[in-house]
């Protein structure tokens, strides 16, 4: 059970807690599609063909294996192949990343998010934890956020504990009186709390935990009811 009075200091996911990830990365592909099609017209016909995306992102995954933790880098390396499968020219695979980058950090925050942001930066230290590459400046929710870190910057992802630690140290808080908040229940839950801390899982879809003997200290359906339940 949640003991708010322990509480000191907050580490948030982004993806999927703060908004939906998935309708953003399929945005981010049109554009990046769009951008591609006036340049490197072959690489948007390779990509066109059934499955194609997918054994990239494969080949790219296993070439870079030891950039697991860089979802930017995959992302611009699976684009540079696919240019060079196609026969574009594989210098466009840098503007073609900014083009997806960019249209990444336009998102559509949940109802609940703005307000939940105002009323626990104002109680509490929050740094962002994520193992995407959304820029909290980018998105521009930086004024709530005391610091940010991500798996790209730190070297590992959720749900290693190093990564939990370094977050609740930039946010000025012991672990064991850091509230971490977030909606994957294995790289979030079983990763917090392994770590030492509280966890509030944010299970909008109502899915089962499926982690045992693991368990939430707080399951919420938003982010509504966690400041509520902070008082």
């Amino acid at each position: 059970m949640l003991n708010p009075s322990r509480i000191k200091a907050i580490t948030l996911d982004l993806d999927d807690t703060l908004w939906p990830i998935w309708p953003t990365i399929a945005r981010a592909e049109t554009a990046l599609t769009g951008w591609l099609a006036d340049r490197a017209p072959a690489t948007v016909a390779l990509l066109a063909q059934p499955d194609t995306k997918r054994q990239i992102r494969t080949e790219t995954e296993l070439a870079f294996a030891h950039l697991a933790h860089d979802l930017g880098t995959l992302r611009r390396e699976a684009i540079r192949l696919a240019l060079r499968r196609a026969g574009d020219d594989p210098a466009l695979a840098e503007p073609a990343f900014e083009v997806f980058f960019e249209a990444r950090h336009q998102v559509d925050l949940f109802a609940d998010a703005l307000p939940a942001l105002e009323a626990l930066s104002a109680r509490y230290p929050l740094v962002a934890l994520s193992n995407g590459n959304a820029d909290i400046q980018r998105v521009g929710l930086a004024r709530y956020f005391k610091a940010a870190l991500s798996a790209r910057e730190f070297g590992v992802g959720k749900p290693d504990p190093r990564i939990f630690h370094a977050a609740a140290a930039l946010a000025g808080a012991a672990p064991e009186h850091t509230l971490h908040v977030g909606d994957d229940a294995h790289l979030d839950g079983v990763g917090g709390l392994g770590a030492g801390m509280q966890f509030a899982w944010v299970n909008r879809e109502g899915h089962d935990w499926g982690h045992a003997p693991h368990q939430p200290h707080l399951t919420i359906a938003d982010l509504n009811a966690l400041v509520e339940r902070l008082g």
